[in-house]
């Protein structure tokens, strides 16, 4: 019987069945942050196989759904998948790579920035983008 893994518990805790394809999908993100599903997926066929694109996009919808991926777009480059999620932090992207990278909430806490007119919504959580250009593409 092999050892429970944090991908196991995680699923687990969330109400989803565990299955190999989820674990190599949480596993492969766990250290690999930002990634798009195309990168995913070859990550998970290299571990597992045989795995159809749309089994990862069906992964990567449920866990996305269950809390425990984050899916960013940021404007004009593929949707990237984090398992860092509820923290409510930023991220900077490469206008020229698409390289993302985590920034830490702007100031304060969640949300993070207020709005000066809320138009009557309870805000919770604020997205900021960073754009600019990588060390490597500069």
């Amino acid at each position: 019987m092999n050892p429970q893994t944090p991908a196991r518990d995680q699923l687990r805790s969330a109400g989803l069945r565990v299955t190999q394809p989820r674990i190599a999908v949480l596993e492969w993100l766990a250290g690999h942050p930002h990634s798009t599903a195309d990168q995913v997926a070859t990550a998970a066929r290299a571990r597992l196989g045989a795995v159809s694109t749309q089994a990862i996009y069906d992964v990567l919808s449920a866990c996305t759904s269950a809390g425990l991926l984050r899916r960013i777009e940021p404007a004009g480059h593929p949707a990237r998948f984090e398992t860092r999620t509820g923290d409510n932090h930023h991220h900077l992207v490469c206008r020229q790579c698409g390289l993302t990278e985590d920034v830490d909430c702007v100031r304060g806490e969640k949300p993070c920035l207020e709005p000066e007119d809320t138009a009557g919504f309870a805000v919770d959580e604020a997205e900021v983008v960073f754009w600019g250009r990588c060390r490597n593409c500069r």
